[in-house]
């Protein structure tokens, strides 16, 4: 998504940091200052509340002689704390609107070609309905989501997926879904319109981006629930303080009651909660994924087994060829140059590999068989076969059964060894090729399905992760099991078909485990609706694409692994910053206490180890340093903590080393530099 935008010329190509971005940020923080706004942070309206009654008692200070200049830089500090999260939460959301702008101007600008009985009308794009008719050609913007009904082209998807390379959109199977918004290279396309203005996936794209739709996902706001919860346990405890202290002897104001509130609730990640969770799906979005939900991306961040189907996810797609086995009495040069003959005008991806084998393995140059008068024998479901004949030769290649079966029928025999070779390589998980010459079987070619690189490794990050992977295939149990131990997962379903996928997913839920899988056609729509995360691909059916909680723009079914380690990476950050705000909080109670009442109780002085110059500092460094923390933490929160694929206990020490401890030693450091540097400049 991030690379699709980059040509808009918008704020959103210079990046979160850019001076539009910061200045919209800046005003939206300030108009997010409205309580009608300000309520749905439950944490941060308490805060506000407390900076207006300070505010209020600075007036009365005014008035009655009170210590108006301590309470105004109370006040101003509490205010900059809440304007300091309503910039969090601002500054995520600054590249989404910035990226909704150039979107919208797509879907504005653009002309259709609406059909109407036999003639044509131009139309603004906005003003087609489901089941409208255009027609899209070489040059034009498609108008809407739709389905292919007649015609092929060729498409730039580029303004959706980032992907400079061109797809081939045709009607029927599972290539037929376009998107509004991309553009038509070559040839022509007639669209039917699945989308009525407002459903379309532009209209997603937008709403997603802007952070209108984001609602709170059950992992923040059980989040929101904790923090709301001890807010209103320390207003508590900080309300029944005034009456305590007067019979003490200690009178403290509403300030500086108000001060010991915000710095003890947990306004740190109170403040950068919000901000988490838009960086995360922002974070999606730049991975060109598109995630329906805040839902779908913490889901991710729990799932226990991926499903992941074979072909163009685990292996490269495409059957290569990779040794040519002679039977007795025939010559690798013999079988090389039958299935170089054979092959040359086969243009399928198993044809050029054969072709390119004997190349390189046996130097052999293609031939100009037209001049020899060959007649090539295409590839057809009822024969099985292809090849070419050359004078009184007839050369053919293809599945085993087929080719015995066309040798007997020339009088010839089938030597023995055959039978053993085609199984062999049917176990090690190859697809078997007969090469035969006239009434003999002159050998083997072994196509095999090529595991990705690297697809290895992944595998086992996800097993540290404690994620399963389950490989999903057509091929039959033997085969599928010899390419699932090369690739290194821990399952694989052979023979799947729709009803096995969903039993399957549906076996694993009823275990209490979290399911995602990826998938592009109509027949993966019940498995990726049942899926707690399904991720279908950009390219697929419309059907899937609805069925989904996630689409991916480029169409690469590896990303599934991405949207995992970044739900994960949400979680993490979510945590991390919980735990380092509590442990900040606990420490600032060593800078507040012990200054509210060391005068009454001096024994109390034995907690003041930071050795503050007044009480008056002590309380306004805490109410500065709680304010300057939460913008220091901004970039975290928005990039997110390093995920490392460790397990739970692991990563609890972590956190708790890093953050937990993290947050008990810098308030104290912070607080001292900004006590010596007030102290400097004369505050007290």
């Amino acid at each position: 998504m991030a690379k699709g935008m980059s040509g808009t010329g918008t704020a959103a190509s210079a990046g979160t940091w850019s001076k539009e971005v910061l200045k919209e940020a800046v005003r939206e923080s300030l108009r997010k200052l409205d309580p009608r706004v300000q309520w749905r942070n439950p944490v941060m309206f308490v805060v506000e509340i407390g900076a207006a009654l300070t505010t209020a008692g600075v007036v009365v200070d005014a008035f009655t002689g009170g210590p108006f200049w301590f309470d105004f830089q109370l006040a101003v500090w509490l205010w900059l704390t809440v304007v300091f999260s309503n910039f969090a939460e601002s500054l995520a959301e600054g590249r989404g609107k910035a990226q909704a702008a150039a979107l919208r101007r797509t879907r504005s600008e653009t002309m259709a070609k609406k059909i109407v009985g036999d003639r044509i009308e131009t139309v603004p794009s906005t003003d087609l309905r489901k089941g409208d008719m255009v027609l899209v050609e070489a040059g034009d913007i498609i108008p809407g989501d739709g389905e292919v009904i007649e015609g092929l082209a060729s498409v730039d998807e580029s303004a959706v997926t980032g992907e400079s390379a061109p797809v081939i959109r045709e009607s029927g199977g599972d290539r037929s879904s376009v998107t509004g918004g991309t553009r038509v290279l070559s040839d022509w396309i007639r669209v039917k319109i699945t989308a009525d203005p407002g459903e379309t996936f532009l209209d997603r794209m937008i709403g997603l981006v802007e952070g209108a739709k984001r609602q709170k996902t059950p992992n923040e706001i059980a989040l929101t629930i904790l923090l709301v919860g001890l807010t209103i346990i320390l207003l508590l405890s900080v309300t029944t303080l005034a009456p305590f202290a007067r019979y003490s002897g200690a009178v403290p104001s509403i300030p500086v009651l108000v001060a010991l509130l915000v710095c003890l609730i947990p306004t740190t990640i109170g403040g950068l909660l919000s901000a988490i969770g838009i960086a995360g799906m922002d974070r999606l979005l730049r991975r060109n994924v598109l995630a329906m939900s805040g839902r779908a991306v913490e889901a991710a961040g729990d799932v226990d087994v991926l499903l992941l189907d074979k072909t163009g996810t685990i292996t490269l797609g495409n059957r290569m060829a990779t040794e040519l086995i002679p039977v007795s009495g025939v010559t690798p040069d013999e079988l090389a140059v039958a299935a170089h003959m054979s092959s040359q005008a086969d243009e399928t991806p198993e044809g050029r590999s054969i072709v390119q084998l004997v190349k390189e393995k046996f130097q052999l140059k293609d031939r100009d068989l037209q001049s020899l008068g060959a007649t090539f024998v295409p590839f057809s479901a009822h024969t099985r076969m292809s090849g070419v004949d050359v004078g009184n030769w007839k050369i053919r290649k293809g599945a085993p059964d087929a080719v015995t079966q066309w040798v007997r029928g020339q009088g010839g025999q089938v030597p023995s060894e055959v039978d053993g070779i085609v199984e062999r390589i049917a176990k090690q998980g190859g697809t078997p090729l007969l090469v035969a010459m006239d009434d003999r079987i002159l050998g083997v070619i072994y196509l095999k399905d090529i595991v990705k690189g690297g697809i290895k490794e992944r595998f086992a990050m996800l097993r540290q992760m404690g994620i399963k992977t389950v490989m999903i295939t057509g091929d039959n149990p033997l085969t599928a099991a010899a390419i699932a131990a090369e690739a290194g997962v821990d399952d694989f379903l052979a023979e799947a078909t729709p009803e096995t996928k969903l039993a399957r997913i549906r076996e694993y839920q009823s275990q209490g485990q979290l399911v995602a899988m990826t998938g592009d056609g109509t027949n993966d729509a019940p498995a990726l609706a049942q899926a707690d995360v399904g991720v279908a691909m950009n390219s697929g059916t419309q059907a899937a694409k609805e069925a989904g909680n996630m689409v991916d723009l480029d169409s690469d079914p590896t990303k599934l692994i991405d949207v995992v380690e970044i739900g994960k990476q949400l979680l993490i950050t979510r945590g991390a910053l919980t735990t380092f705000s509590i442990a900040n909080d606990v420490a600032k109670y060593f800078a507040i206490i012990p200054a509210m009442f060391s005068v009454t109780y001096p024994q109390l002085n034995v907690l003041n180890i930071m050795h503050l110059s007044t009480p008056h500092n002590a309380i306004l460094t805490a109410v500065v340093f709680n304010a300057l923390i939460i913008i220091a933490l901004v970039p975290l929160a928005l990039r997110g903590v390093r995920y490392r694929p460790s397990g739970a206990n692991a990563l609890l020490r972590r956190n708790l080393w890093i953050y937990g401890v993290g947050g008990l030693i810098v308030p104290f450091v912070g607080i001292k530099l900004l006590d010596v540097l007030f102290s400097a400049i004369g505050i007290r």
